[in-house]
């Protein structure tokens, strides 16, 4: 099936290094803070993890085919089913089965392409389910470019398309970085990842405005209406009682792509993609999510980028890791924290990979600190989105195409 434009590049062009092979360092750095203005750039950490575990680089795992979509750019389980719903960036909305050990399709969960702009960075992006199972979100391009969330009641295994409600409408200035997740965490609460509104170096400082939602994680309450709006807000919220949009948790994002909770700890992972030089990989504590502000214009990653942008609510949250475009990387990709059961030895191993620089990695933090990383895999390629299913397991979705699933090698 035929991949549609490039769908999550920002402003960079990708490298000609070959990727490492599988079992090596993953090419990047890891600063422990955010360069201050006169500073350098950090220093790696090389302690070893808080508990005993395999080495990364010993853990040797299998990418296995198991079926192929029309550019897919989001898997996710449905609680209390085995049925697995991806997105297409066109706006159609497939399910897939498990039939042994490859996926069939079935029915279309929900058809979306009449009312979705998709190419480039716009499309049907985001997909997430309530706890519950009963409802749909998704997250996609509106005619005119902008953002839209919206909700579905579930009818059997698809989506009553005639229960939709809009839950948010967010103009988009130009035709990148539009973001594009959705989580749903245990209390029900939607986050929402909205990238800084496009062209390059966030022209109108977007990321750093409390006031203007793009460049931001938000957090929702979808479930409570409130006033005219269909949703409320969480207590917790950083500008819950003011100084700024009370929808806002996390500020200061060039293009979150991808984000999840680590279902053990409910600790925040953020890839974001960065401008000329840096992606980012970001960790933030459970503690320290509601609040968090991530530097950007001012900071690419951990390098300054724009010494005339202001930090606005707090100091800068540094990356964990980042790697070059010099070596590759263009625009990574975020994955999970592995909490399945099918590759022991990747428990609590946070797993990213790059829409340029083929590949899936891993890397493992001890206090706090990256102390291991390792290429899982060098050949999967213009990978979308890495999610798990209900037991946790890991599917690599590739915009070509192919859905693989994750194993341990025998």
């Amino acid at each position: 099936m035929a991949a549609t434009a490039l769908l999550v590049v920002g402003a960079a062009a990708c490298g000609d290094d070959e990727p490492s092979g599988p079992g090596s360092t993953v090419e990047g750095r890891a600063p422990t803070t955010a360069t201050p203005p006169d500073g350098d750039s950090g220093s790696t950490s090389t302690s070893a993890p808080a508990e005993p575990a395999p080495p990364l680089a010993e853990v040797a795992v299998t990418l296995a085919p198991v079926a192929e979509l029309d550019a897919p750019t989001k898997l996710v389980a449905r609680p209390g089913s085995e049925t697995l719903y991806v997105a297409e960036q066109e706006g159609r909305v497939a399910t897939l089965v498990p039939d042994g050990d490859t996926l069939t399709e079935g029915p279309t969960a929900l058809d979306l392409t009449d009312v979705t702009l998709s190419g480039g960075e716009r499309g049907l992006l985001g997909l997430a389910f309530a706890p519950d199972g009963d409802t749909l979100y998704v997250h996609h391009s509106g005619l005119d470019g902008e953002t839209r969330v919206a909700a579905f009641a579930m009818d059997g295994e698809v989506a009553d398309t005639g229960s939709r409600t809009d839950l948010l409408e967010v103009a988009q200035p130009y035709a990148n970085h539009d973001g594009g997740e959705l989580v749903v965490d245990d209390e029900g609460h939607l986050w929402i990842g909205l990238g800084d509104g496009g062209a390059g170096g966030d022209p109108e400082d977007r990321a750093q405005d409390p006031d203007d939602l793009l460049g931001k994680i938000l957090r929702i309450d979808p479930t409570t209406p409130s006033g005219d709006l269909p949703y409320s807000i969480p207590r917790g919220n950083p500008y819950a009682e003011g100084g700024g949009r009370p929808e806002i948790a996390v500020t200061g994002l060039r293009n979150p792509w991808r984000f999840r909770f680590d279902p053990d700890s409910g600790d925040l992972w953020v890839a974001d993609v960065g401008q000329d030089a840096l992606e980012e990989i970001d960790h933030l504590p459970a503690d320290e999510v509601l609040g968090a502000n991530l530097g950007w214009s001012r900071f690419e990653a951990s390098a300054v980028y724009d010494e005339s942008r202001e930090v606005r609510g707090g100091e800068a949250v540094g990356p964990v890791f980042e790697m070059r475009h010099g070596d590759g990387w263009c625009s990574v990709t975020g994955g999970p924290v592995y909490r399945g059961t099918a590759v022991p030895g990747l428990d609590g191993a946070y797993l990213f990979g790059d829409f340029c620089k083929p590949g899936l990695a891993a890397l493992r933090l001890a206090d706090g600190q990256v102390a291991e990383t390792t290429v899982l895999d060098d050949t999967v390629t213009s990978v979308t989105s890495i999610d798990t299913d209900g037991d946790g397991e890991v599917y690599v979705l590739s915009q070509e195409g192919p859905i693989y699933r994750l194993t341990a090698a025998t």
